[in-house]
């Protein structure tokens, strides 16, 4: 809408019953709502000041770890003795029946692990040997085995796990989260990326963007190497001072538009600039990881100045413990076709997990030590899983790929209130659809938004005449995992 209409639209008295903060418009709205909405946001002029959840939450923050291209579920979480006894023979009929895959046609030869697997934790977690260290944290893992998605290209199932869609536009769930939840630090973003392998996740920007939320909302990516944010730095031959008076200057020319047009996104750009100001000096601060102890560094495998998954994880925690609150961290080379050496998924993926494995279990036991693991939910897998069979291209080499595969797949979440030293949901005997507990990319959003204290159906936001939610119009609370 254009804001000189939007304007004008408030000086009416409909539209004055329906905005002012007190008037009837917003007592028969909260009434409706029964407190739906998230608290003290009429009341605060930040957009990013701390509000408490509708009801009582477990987790207060959020690490979400997302493995870019999916690993090899099978491969890491999901043991199929059967599909091993029958590995090398044709796929059976029943399973490819109108089924579309990415890169393989025809009949696909089955491929049983090469892995071994072995039981772990009080909770006899099923775990190959790919993940030692994850072994050593078993009874804080909660592995879902009966996740599916409707997506099987890397893009349109990414931006489904973070948005609630396949297509660009939607907000995503960090920004949902910092949008019902603001910040607990004023001198830190709300949401924080975290990128490694040098490349951005297959959805891009959109995976972490706040769509139609006002833009305050969208993920600031920071950087481990370098200047943590870019431009946040103050130009040559500014001092803070000098800064200082532009900032206010720019801030009472905002402010002059905000009374004229009345529109949401100037607001936002006061609260942004103000931010950045303030991040000048918190945000070198708590990426400096040379700041840890030289045990810590080892534990995770991380190293000052490096733009690496350790680093990332252990920035993950120093940020959430300064009260960020969804921090997300994005991590290329998990596509594992067999299409080269690095995508085998013996030696390849051996060697790619040894750059996850070691600082995710360093990341549960870090924040276990330090009180903050109960109240902080950790998510670890990718958009959608791999087959149980050998990818087309590939399956003449000696190379073992597996193809995307979005009808059954495995995800690991840990703290927040979840169960830890338990699988859920079962795959059937080949691995190929889940045969008990089906859980959806929305039952897991859900699930999440219920452990920081919100109903999905409740916490949304009106655009171009309804509202909408991240949840669309599915999603069911995972109860199973629940402590």
């Amino acid at each position: 809408m254009n804001p000189n209409l939007e304007n004008l639209q408030n000086l009416t008295r409909r539209h004055f019953l329906g905005k002012t903060a007190h008037g009837l418009g917003a007592i028969a709205l909260a009434s409706l709502l029964k407190g739906g909405l998230p608290a003290a946001r009429a009341s605060s002029p930040d957009p990013l000041a701390p509000r408490l959840p509708p009801f009582a939450a477990k987790a207060k923050r959020v690490i979400y770890l997302h493995l870019t291209g999916s690993p090899p579920h099978l491969d890491l979480y999901d043991y199929k003795p059967e599909l091993v006894k029958r590995n090398g023979q044709d796929c059976p009929d029943a399973f490819l029946k109108g089924k579309r895959f990415a890169f393989t046609s025809g009949t696909p030869k089955l491929l049983g692990t090469p892995r071994k697997f072995t039981r772990h934790g009080e909770g006899g977690v099923w775990l190959s040997d790919a993940i030692p260290h994850l072994q050593t944290v078993a009874d804080e893992l909660c592995v879902i085995r009966s996740m599916t998605t409707d997506q099987f290209n890397h893009a349109p199932a990414e931006l489904l796990v973070y948005t609630g869609s396949p297509r660009p536009g939607r907000p995503s769930i960090g920004s949902w989260v910092t949008y019902g939840l603001g910040t607990e630090n004023q001198n830190l973003p709300g949401f924080v990326v975290l990128i490694s392998s040098g490349v951005q996740p297959n959805g891009g920007r959109n995976s972490f963007g706040s769509g139609f939320l006002p833009s305050v909302y969208q993920g600031v990516q920071c950087r481990s190497k370098g200047d943590p944010v870019l431009y946040a730095s103050d130009p040559a031959g500014v001092d803070r001072q000098t800064r200082r008076m532009s900032l206010d200057a720019l801030r009472d020319l905002n402010e002059m538009q905000a009374r004229e047009l009345g529109h949401p996104e100037t607001l936002t750009r006061i609260a942004q600039y103000e931010l950045a100001y303030r991040m000048q000096m918190s945000v070198p601060e708590v990426m400096d990881i040379g700041r840890e102890s030289a045990a810590t560094l080892e534990a995770y495998g991380a190293k000052p100045g490096d733009s690496s998954f350790a680093n990332n994880c252990l920035l993950a925690r120093r940020l959430v413990e300064q009260g960020v609150r969804y921090v997300q961290l994005f991590d290329w080379g998990w596509d594992f076709h067999g299409t080269g050496p690095g995508e085998d998924i013996r030696d390849g993926l051996t060697n790619k997990c040894a750059t996850m494995d070691r600082p995710v279990a360093a990341l549960l036991k870090d924040l276990r030590q330090r009180g903050l693991l109960d109240e902080t939910l950790v998510v670890l897998g990718g958009e959608f899983g791999r087959t149980p069979f050998r990818e087309g291209r590939t399956a003449g080499g000696d190379i073992l790929g597996r193809d995307h595969f979005p009808d059954c797949y495995s995800m690991v979440v840990a703290g927040g209130g979840i169960r830890g030293g338990m699988m859920y949901g079962e795959s059937d005997e080949l691995g190929f659809s889940p045969a008990e507990n089906r859980v959806s990319v929305f039952d897991l959003q859900a699930t999440l938004l219920h452990q920081l204290g919100f109903n999905h159906e409740r916490l949304t936001y009106r655009f171009q005449g309804r509202d909408y939610r991240l949840t669309d119009v599915e999603g069911e609370v995972i109860h199973g995992i629940l402590g």
